[in-house]
């Protein structure tokens, strides 16, 4: 059971991110994740009269002749979705060498698409994996939902094995029938997964939010240092004044990185980038203003 004074720490950080969310969606991100995530279909609303500019196709030539002049079928959008927040949770997620680490970038971000997604009448349902999946929240509506998911995601303790991410797709697949949105949130340090992400977005609409660490990507000039994997235990000892050494990281960063992208373009996965020393708040909303623009 953690400590009382842990989860007054844990309320506290899920409160100041529940009011940081409320106030980005209410400004901006209600209308991104509207444009960008359409309903299934539309559903027939109203008979009204033909006025000029609208399409002919649309008139109801029955009720135009019952009435005497041209009516036309109005629909409106079958809206409710279901988003489905997976976030990594393994202990590579931990990591941060600023004031956020990885996982605490993904609430954050979670935060966002989820009351998205509840202030335009759509489901939040979050599964939480790491080396197998960890916990399963079927797609509920109400804020008390959303800020369960968010505790959850900031409280669930990391194994130390490697990532499983065919587990979890496995779970999505089998436990969720109907087409969703799937958010993956994770860093993608794990092995090869690329089957399982095919399947995955043969089913369901899926976004890949890749989470990162700048150190990650290109090592300081801070002399002898030891690095250690957290998923396996294994470390080593690195020289990181040589700039072969760290020419060398960065290369092995940045192959990665693009066959990530590869990956993702393949199976037309629409992706970002979102460091965890900076604001999610650009790259997500550039991603969603991607997805709107495409899709009108």
């Amino acid at each position: 059971m953690p400590e009382p004074d842990a989860i007054e720490e844990l309320m506290t950080r899920v409160h100041k991110l529940e009011l940081r969310a409320k106030r980005l969606v209410r400004e901006t991100f209600a209308g991104d994740y509207h444009s960008s995530f359409k309903g299934q279909g539309l559903d027939f609303d109203e008979f009204r009269e033909y006025q000029h500019g609208d399409e002919i196709r649309f008139i109801d030539w029955k009720v135009s002749a019952r009435l005497g002049s041209p009516y036309i079928r109005k629909f409106r959008e079958e809206r409710e979705l279901s988003a489905i927040l997976a976030v990594d949770v393994s202990a590579s997620m931990d990591y941060g060498s600023s004031h956020l680490s990885k996982r605490e970038l993904a609430a954050e971000v979670a935060a966002l698409i989820a009351f998205s997604a509840r202030d335009n009448g759509d489901k939040v349902g979050l599964l939480l994996y790491a080396d197998e999946p960890l916990l399963w929240l079927p797609p509920a509506k109400g804020t008390r939902h959303i800020l369960r998911c968010i505790r959850e995601i900031l409280a669930t303790p990391a194994p130390t094995a490697p990532t499983n991410f065919p587990a979890a797709a496995k779970l999505i697949m089998r436990t969720v029938s109907r087409k969703s949105l799937v958010f993956l949130l994770s860093d993608f340090i794990a092995a090869d997964f690329s089957r399982s992400l095919a399947s995955l977005s043969q089913k369901h609409e899926v976004c890949a939010l890749r989470i990162y660490d700048p150190y990650e990507e290109e090592l300081p000039a801070v002399g002898k240092v030891t690095l250690t994997d957290p998923e396996t235990g294994y470390h080593r000892v690195v020289n990181t004044s040589n700039s072969n050494v760290r020419m060398a990281f960065s290369k092995l960063a940045r192959r990665h990185r693009e066959g990530l992208a590869k990956s993702f373009s393949r199976y037309q996965i629409d992706h970002a980038s979102l460091p965890s020393n900076e604001d999610p708040f650009k790259a997500l909303h550039s991603l969603f203003q991607r997805r709107a623009n495409r899709h009108s």
